[in-house]
């Protein structure tokens, strides 16, 4: 039942003492997945093709789906109803945004074109970058002046931005970010304009880069201002209508929405700043990932997650997910920083590239197989769906080459066209000169060499050694490929988590209440205005606890987690390192710089003792207790034998490989690869060379013998 008469969401805490059930749904780009799970560890997973069109059709088609299996209505969903989606990615890389202004100060009206004059490639003249999201023409400037103390210069002139006001809305504007000079010191002006704009007209949505992205630096701040207010108009309407459906059907809890910093809060913080949600399905993957860190005893591991649109790695190190202060979004380049449009938001630290199930293959102009990172999404799909698809895909090739029983895809419900799959991989063969078997083998090659210097690439950018670390795979696709990502990254263990389909479903469901807030204030060490520095996270502590409340977690059990953002002075980019909150209130100078060398060390080998150290960014994390969610444990069962046989082409001489039923193999039994391992909603796949048993919690574990 509700916490309160308000109907607040219950905290995911709430967990430890349920007797009910809690309900997650992701939302990706191919498909919507579903977990139904009783606080006793038993868990109902379904998936169902995601409804672009209307997303709330799909999420409750899957709702309906686990509750009909289950046996239960929505009354029994006593515990968190949580949910990830894709809506505010799929909004701006298909632009699917209602007409969006940019207010900036008077003089800087150029700021999304200029960017931040940094060329992202230096040796190519014809570098791209994506469209801003405000066309030039939906930009306005206001007579204002805030300086770089904070100090108002200038106050807003109210006519003024009621004028502007006007204006935008004769223009067809829906929505506006107002990111003024220096607001990231004091939003007293960007306030002000907001005042004037809704007094003159009151339907406006309003962003102030105040409140979304109180940081130094002027077009990352624009940047995420303006992709705010986009995506707002879509997603705050999203969110009240499934709120209200929830209702509707009798579910007793509002929903809490999965975040990019690999947390969860309620709808009206996640409506007012949807830019926070924009990597909420692979956040929520990574959490799932460390969560089975935790419970495997793995201090280290790489996640990858690979569905139905893109595939994504992500280090997990001492049992958490690396979190970075900025990301970048509809990079034109994938591997290229500085190619798409920054967002100065927390966000769980991945790369993520456009090779799924759906990714498309193609022959490029030099007559060379490329797969993705165009994808052929639900609609139409790949061709094997038989919805029209006409491209071949990941999931054609794997169709032809037999890792897919075209029969017992999700256990029979959807039946593939394996005839259309191979005639599709036949005419892409022709351009090639190899039939359809040998073009499938390839694409499968291709988009597993592509997943696994993406992994090469993000784990090396961070200075982290790649090589043999234990993988954990999961999404509809991952289990199919990870075996081939692993021998790539010459991984010698590899874990096939229960519900690997919907792991990402599962992870909103072991993701804390959280908030992160950052706030700017530039000033060297040696100078450093502690008690300023107080009251500025003091504000931030207060904001966060009432996240927190309205998610439903006792200010008792509220955790705060300090941050700061520093440099050696004169270079251009920090280095954020965590603190213990006795450094703010003890004002420890010595304990900060000792804490940001280290991190510094970490990263780029060396201290420079002499050179004074500037603090930058303050940031702060609030968030509640780690809800828990052990796993019902397997059973010993008897050992299990196979199914049946069929050929596997993935590797030239197609032997007739066992298959097996997930669900029959025994505790500790071991099995020789080559073997297919099905279950309802993926397939695991472990090659010659491999042998995988099945762990007490129910994860199949594969280690390399050969």
């Amino acid at each position: 039942m509700p916490d309160d008469v308000t109907g607040a969401p219950r905290a995911l805490a709430a967990a430890t003492a349920a007797t009910g059930y809690s309900l997650a749904v992701d939302i990706g780009g191919t498909f919507t997945d579903v977990v139904l799970r009783h606080a006793d560890g038993r868990a109902t997973t379904d998936k169902t093709l995601t409804t672009h069109r209307n997303l709330l059709e799909g999420f409750f088609r899957a709702v309906d789906l686990a509750l009909g299996k289950a046996g239960v209505g929505p009354e029994a969903v006593t515990e968190v109803t949580v949910h990830a989606t894709t809506l505010v990615t799929n909004a701006v890389i298909e632009r699917r945004g209602p007409p969006t202004a940019l207010l900036a100060t008077k003089g800087f009206r150029d700021i999304l074109s200029i960017r931040n004059e940094h060329r992202y490639d230096m040796f190519d003249p014809q570098i791209e970058f994506p469209d801003p999201l405000v066309p030039d023409s939906l930009v306005y400037t206001l007579d204002e002046r805030m300086l770089a103390t904070g100090a108002v210069e200038k106050p807003v002139d109210a006519a003024e931005a009621a004028d502007l006001a006007h204006r935008m809305a004769a223009d067809g504007v829906k929505a506006v970010g107002i990111c003024l000079l220096n607001a990231y010191r004091n939003g007293a002006n960007e306030r002000a304009a907001r005042a004037a704009i809704l007094a003159a007209v009151p339907s406006m949505e309003v962003t102030l880069s105040s409140e979304v992205s109180p940081q130094i630096r002027e077009y990352p701040r624009a940047s995420t201002t303006v992709m705010n207010a986009y995506t707002q108009p879509i997603v705050a309407p999203y969110l009240a209508a499934l709120s209200a459906e929830l209702v509707r059907r009798g579910f007793p809890n509002r929903p809490l929405i999965m975040l990019s910093n690999g947390g969860v809060v309620g709808t009206s913080i996640a409506g007012a700043f949807p830019v926070r949600m924009i990597e909420s399905g692979p956040a929520a993957g990574a959490l799932a990932a460390s969560y089975f860190a935790d419970v495997l005893h793995l201090p280290r591991l790489l996640s990858f997650d690979m569905g139905g649109t893109t595939a994504k790695a992500c280090m997990i190190d001492a049992g958490k997910p690396l979190v970075a202060g900025e990301f970048e979004v509809d990079r034109r380049y994938r591997f290229k920083p500085g190619s798409g449009f920054p967002i100065t938001i927390p966000a769980v630290d991945m790369i993520e590239i456009g090779a799924g199930g759906g990714s498309i293959a193609r022959v490029d102009n030099l007559g060379l197989l490329k797969v993705g990172p165009r994808s052929a999404g639900s609609e139409p799909g790949p061709v094997c769906y038989g919805r029209g698809g006409t491209e071949p895909t990941v999931t054609d090739s794997d169709v032809v080459l037999g890792l897919l029983d075209a029969d017992r895809f999700l256990g029979g419900d959807m039946k593939l066209d394996m005839a259309g799959a191979a005639a599709a991989l036949g005419r892409l063969g022709e351009r090639l000169g190899t039939d359809a078997v040998a073009t499938a083998r390839g694409v499968f090659e291709v988009v597993c060499e592509q997943m696994a210097g993406a992994a090469r690439a993000h784990a090396t950018d961070r200075g982290i050694d790649w090589r043999g670390l234990p993988m954990l795979a999961f999404g509809g696709a991952g289990p199919v490929h990870a075996c081939r990502v692993a021998e790539l990254l010459e991984c010698r263990h590899l874990v096939f988590p229960p519900m690997a389909s919907v792991l990402s479903a599962f992870g909103t469901l072991v993701s804390p209440v959280r908030l992160d807030l950052v706030r700017s204030a530039l000033s060297p060490l040696a100078t450093l205005d502690w008690a300023a520095v107080r009251a500025l996270v003091g504000g931030m502590a207060d904001e966060g606890r009432a996240a927190l409340a309205e998610a439903g977690v006792d200010a008792a059990d509220a955790t705060l987690e300090l941050g700061v953002d520093c440099r050696y002075r004169g270079q251009q980019n920090e280095v954020t390192t965590e603190l213990p909150l006795s450094v703010l209130d003890s004002g420890d100078a010595v304990a900060l710089r000792e804490s940001f060398e280290q991190a510094y060390e970490a990263l780029y080998g060396i201290r420079l003792p002499d050179v004074p150290i500037e603090v930058v960014t303050w940031r702060l994390a609030a968030r509640g207790p780690l809800p828990v969610a052990s796993p019902s444990p397997m059973p010993g069962g008897t050992p299990a034998s196979p199914r049946t046989h069929r050929p596997v082409a993935v590797e030239p001489d197609v032997p007739m490989v066992p298959v097996y039923d997930r669900g029959a193999i025994a505790v500790g039994q071991k099995i020789e690869g080559p073997v297919i391992i099905e279950e309802r909603e993926t397939t695991l796949v472990v090659l010659r060379g491999w042998t995988a048993s099945v762990h007490p919690t129910g994860a199949v574990v594969a280690e390399r013998v050969a």
